[in-house]
């Protein structure tokens, strides 16, 4: 398992676009990936798990990944969410 700790930056958090960007992203991937917000687990490849969660700009969250690609998928989410989506 790989995982690693990151803040949300951007303006409106993993809300509609920046989710639906984060989950076609993690869909790209064979590894189980999951985001974790406040003790909770949320499937990172499910739009609905990701919007039910609410984070929002300055909430943390880890992103882990276990699986064959799970460094590479880490590293690519984490990319995203440097990147404040494109914001």
């Amino acid at each position: 398992m790989y995982k690693v700790e990151l803040q949300l930056e951007n303006e409106s958090g993993l809300h509609a676009r920046p989710a639906s960007m984060f989950v076609k992203e993690a869909n790209k991937f064979s590894s189980e990936i999951n985001i974790i917000k406040e003790g909770n687990k949320y499937n990172a490849k499910s739009i609905m798990s990701i919007l039910s969660m609410g984070a929002k700009c300055g909430d943390k969250i880890i992103i882990e990944a276990e699986g064959y690609d799970e460094k590479e998928s880490i590293q690519s989410l984490k990319g995203l969410i440097i990147s404040s989506f494109g914001e």
